[in-house]
């Protein structure tokens, strides 16, 4: 997954404004105790990272 797809799909279900800050904030456990952001710059794939947020944050299925 590219990251254009990636932060589309935040902003998609978080909302344009929310999508950074939840993504800068909300450390997760699944993440290796790490944000959003700090999996991404330690090289976790973003397909990878969305399926934790999706798990997380009980996205619908259709939007996976």
């Amino acid at each position: 997954m590219r990251l254009t797809v990636f932060w589309q799909r935040m902003a998609d279900h978080f909302g344009p404004d929310y999508a950074d800050t939840f993504a800068r904030d909300h450390v997760m456990a699944e993440l290796g105790g790490r944000t959003v952001h700090e999996a991404l710059a330690a090289g976790w794939d973003a397909k990878d990272v969305w399926r934790v947020v999706c798990t997380v944050m009980n996205v619908p299925w259709e939007r996976h």
